[in-house]
């Protein structure tokens, strides 16, 4: 039998080297930022979070708990066709779909904020019960964007089409316009919706801890102070001490079923410091995926 003298480098992200087959948790990355409307370069996250991971140590000393504990799967981007937009989010419904019709749990990382749909779309297909904690600068609320019905400006107005009032809840909120925020308090609320902090998520992790749970993160939710590498900066923002208060929070829940954060631009951000908390969020995501299914086993 002949013996390969070098090994083929595996760009997994850290130590997330499990099979497909014998994974708990499944990361996967889109590289999609087609309906971007102010600075591309989200198709890139992926991939730079992967390079980057390699600074980063296994081990988190908030969760304390180590990946290597723990089976963890990195399928790597998917491969998604250029420039057909709804032809990419099937691609991306339909591996969602495959991880959870396997009894896996999902973590994705995007791309621009639309990806996320698809993905949610999939999870509530599983879990009609679904409830989503959005993280956020910006309210996602708008009917359509620069004439799409499906953009990254309005993919959760149309996630709750089908989730329906009183699932969604919304933390950080600060750009949107007035009629997104009208729409969002109309009816007695068909969202909750907290502007500016993160203040009020403790109850609500409270609340929801036996229902299932998705959590989607744009990272823009951060100040640009310390996550520039972003395409749709928004001053006034959080810092990354209080997005680990929220990790803290999403320990609460007993059925947190998927996940995501969205929105690096690396190539935006030259002193790479974007892209180690985005490497930093991956690592505490998974950990508390982990922990979750730990609690429900």
């Amino acid at each position: 039998m002949t013996m390969n003298k070098y090994e083929k480098v595996d760009l997994s992200f850290q130590s997330c080297k499990s099979t497909y087959e014998e994974a708990d948790v499944v990361i996967f990355s889109v590289p999609m930022d087609a309906t971007t409307s102010f600075r591309p370069g989200t198709r890139f996250a992926g991939n730079a979070i992967r390079v980057d991971s390699f600074g980063v140590e296994w081990y988190s000393p908030y969760r304390e708990r180590d990946l290597n504990e723990f089976k963890t799967a990195d399928i790597g981007d998917l491969d998604l066709p250029i420039g057909a937009v709804e032809d990419a989010l099937d691609v991306v419904y339909q591996t969602t779909k495959d991880i959870l019709e396997d009894d896996k749990v999902p973590m994705m990382v995007g791309g621009e904020h639309l990806v996320s749909y698809p993905v949610i779309k999939a999870t509530f297909e599983k879990y009609p019960n679904l409830h989503i904690i959005h993280l956020d600068a910006h309210t996602d609320l708008r009917e359509s964007f620069f004439g799409r019905e499906l953009s990254h400006a309005t993919f959760m107005r149309h996630v709750h089409k089908f989730v329906g009032d009183g699932k969604i809840f919304q933390f950080g909120i600060r750009s949107g316009e007035k009629p997104e925020f009208d729409w969002a308090k109309k009816e007695n609320g068909h969202i909750h919706q907290r502007k500016f902090d993160f203040e009020g998520l403790d109850q609500i992790c409270e609340q929801l801890k036996d229902v299932p749970v998705y959590i989607t993160i744009d990272l823009d939710v951060l100040d640009p102070a310390v996550f520039p590498g972003t395409g749709t900066p928004e001053p006034g923002g959080m810092q990354y001490k209080d997005l680990l208060w929220a990790f803290d929070q999403f320990e609460k829940l007993n059925h947190l079923v998927a996940a995501d954060f969205v929105e690096l631009s690396p190539m935006l951000d030259p002193s790479g410091a974007s892209t180690a908390v985005a490497a930093k969020t991956l690592r505490e995501m998974v950990l508390i995926l982990q922990k979750n299914l730990e609690k429900r086993k």
